[in-house]
């Protein structure tokens, strides 16, 4: 990688250190200490060189040509940036001479970052401007200049968004461009967005804007070996897309997520190669005792008097069913979309990714057995199909982002019905077999588990309408009511899905039986059920004051001479003790544990 490639996602200040440092320091990364200091064995190192090369055909890593590519891009849209603080600055009566000098930068963040992006993905990146620019400035005469710009295509100001985002393509990538405003008169080119006090005094929406990248940068930093790291995300990312487990939005795990769990595998295991790890990192979570959180570090102790993860003080974070929290003030949980089903779902797909490297580390498969998407549909008997619907392509991509972003509400409804133990959204967009004139559709597919009864006769038609309905209002209130758009909702049998489906989606194949057997209604072997992979009937899933208990089987407290009670933990294989200052009489604590 060149120098100047290796500006945009190189390792940050300080990580560039040697071998030796590297093992003295690894012992201190994380919330415990490394549960391995093993140097990879010539089998590690030879599986790693297979696992990197069966991620050669999915496409995975760009040429250079492709990267130098994107690095002029991104050099292109940071002078743009520049010049448009320049104007504004002069425009509110800056003398030239100090607009000059007031900067403004373009960072990036997210997979690109990270140096995990693949062939042909987007960017995500965020404007840094000074005090007197403020997010009108950049959704009006920014957009303006971009307009002007002969490269830019598929141009869209998302204002009222969460995060405020301004999306493009320009010269044939992505870009997602959020924007945030510093409390400085000036913005050099070496600013590091690491210090908390550039927080200080900003609005929310800037603070958001700011944490993508505040927690990409940290998250290089708390890894011991960033090659190993990289090499061990890839592999995930693709098994994890391959399975359908990749989509925050719809309650599994996004990017950010997943790096997360595989920066803590890298901590617990800081010597091991790329293989190793991903072998490690289905160990780890397959053992993992959810609901207890991942850190990558102790939360910070600053003080900004913006809202952070804390379950005890907020009480909604300890109803997070699987904490994965961001080592950036403030600190927030980037899995509070998961819900009991897709929870589910991850666990089985980790049990079977550790039986899998298994193999593979035994020489009993390769690698691209891992890799393998499985059949979802034949896993089920029923399904509910949801159909978004438009009458151009325009309004369709609108419209679909809309539908989808409500698809867990309607997961989580069916999971309240108690004839249904789990509801497994598949993230995939399908068109129609048999498209409808003048009308552009996509669809999805939720597979369904019913509680076993004598008599099996579910009218899901409450639950559907509901969902139906809560879309429409969401339009009407976003104001994105078009005429075309509809959303219908439908409860099928596998039987009927080659109306939707066309037959090479359909096919079976029999391998063996697959039964939940747990009460988060994961999978585990079994007789006398479905095809491999499918999930038969689960227990029913206890209730919430149940998980508690269960929970607190697993943690004990111990008071110390001082008074202070601490909590022990056994999470995996990992023994750790969190001190929490409760009262010394006080009885069984509620909290959810930080591990």
């Amino acid at each position: 990688m060149s120098t100047k490639m290796s500006a945009f996602w190189s390792t940050p200040p300080g990580q560039n250190a040697q071998s030796q440092q590297i093992l003295n320091q690894a012992r201190n990364l994380g919330m415990t200490s490394a549960i391995s200091m093993a140097m990879p064995k010539p089998l590690d190192l030879q599986k790693t060189i297979e696992l990197n090369e069966a991620l050669i055909p999915h496409g995975v890593s760009e040429t250079d040509e492709e990267l130098n590519h994107r690095m002029e891009v991104l050099r292109k849209v940071n002078e743009l940036a520049k010049e448009w603080i320049k104007e504004v600055s002069v425009q509110k009566n800056m003398p030239t001479s100090a607009a000059d000098h007031v900067g403004g930068k373009i960072y990036t963040f997210g997979s690109y970052r990270l140096g995990v992006h693949n062939k042909g993905a987007d960017i995500d990146a965020l404007c840094v401007a000074p005090r007197h620019v403020d997010r009108v400035d950049y959704f009006t005469s920014f957009v303006d200049l971009l307009k002007k710009q002969p490269e830019v295509t598929e141009l869209r100001a998302v204002e009222e968004a969460f995060v405020p985002v301004i999306k493009m393509n320009f010269d044939g990538i992505e870009l997602d461009m959020l924007f945030a405003r510093l409390a400085l008169k000036e913005i050099p080119d070496n600013m590091d967005l690491k210090d908390d006090m550039l927080l200080k005094n900003l609005d929310p929406k800037c603070v958001r804007s700011l944490n993508g990248c505040r927690v990409t940068d940290e998250i290089l930093r708390l890894v011991p070996n960033i090659d190993n790291f990289r090499l061990a995300l890839r592999a995930i990312k693709l098994w994890a897309k391959k399975h359908g487990i990749y989509s925050n939005v719809l309650g599994y795990l996004g990017g950010v997520s997943w790096a997360m769990l595989v920066a803590r595998t890298c901590q617990l295991y800081p010597n091991a190669a790329a293989a190793t790890l991903v072998q490690k990192f289905f160990l780890v979570f397959s053992k993992w005792e959810w609901p207890q959180p991942v850190l990558l570090k102790p939360p910070d102790n600053v003080n900004l008097n913006y809202p952070v993860w804390d379950p005890r003080v907020n009480v909604s974070d300890r109803y997070h069913l699987m904490p994965i929290i961001t080592p950036a003030y403030p600190q927030q949980n980037s899995t509070f979309n998961v819900s009991c089903s897709t929870r589910a779902v991850m666990q089985e797909e980790f049990r079977q990714g550790f039986n899998m490297t298994e193999e593979i580390m035994t020489g009993k498969a390769t690698w691209d057995k891992l890799f393998e998407p499985p059949n979802f549909f034949v896993k089920y008997k029923h399904f509910i199909v949801l159909i978004a619907s438009s009458s151009s392509v325009e309004d369709q991509l609108e419209w679909v982002g809309l539908v989808e972003s409500k698809i867990r509400h309607l997961i989580l409804a069916l999971e309240r019905n108690d004839h249904i133990t789990l509801a497994h959204i598949n993230p995939e967009q399908y068109d129609p077999v048999q498209p409808e004139p003048d009308t552009i559709s996509t669809m999805w597919f939720i597979g369904l588990v019913f509680k076993k009864t004598e008599s099996l006769n579910i009218d899901l038609t409450q639950d559907i309408q509901a969902f139906t309905a809560q879309v429409h209002r969401q339009a009407a209130t976003a104001k994105t009511v078009k005429d075309g758009r509809r959303i219908d909702a439908k409860h099928v049998r596998r039987k009927q899905l080659s109306s939707y489906l066309p037959p090479n989606f359909l096919r079976t194949k029999r391998l063996g039986g697959m039964s939940l057997s747990t009460s988060t209604g994961s999978l585990s072997n079994g007789s006398g059920t479905s095809p491999a992979g499918t999930f038969a009937q689960p227990r029913k899933r206890p209730s919430d004051a149940a998980l508690d208990a269960v929970m607190m089987k697993k943690v004990r407290t111990r008071e110390t001479a001082d008074g202070t009670r601490n909590l022990e933990v056994r999470s995996s294989s990992i023994f750790v003790v969190m001190p929490h200052l409760l009262p010394a009489n006080s009885g069984a604590p509620s909290d959810m544990i930080l591990s």
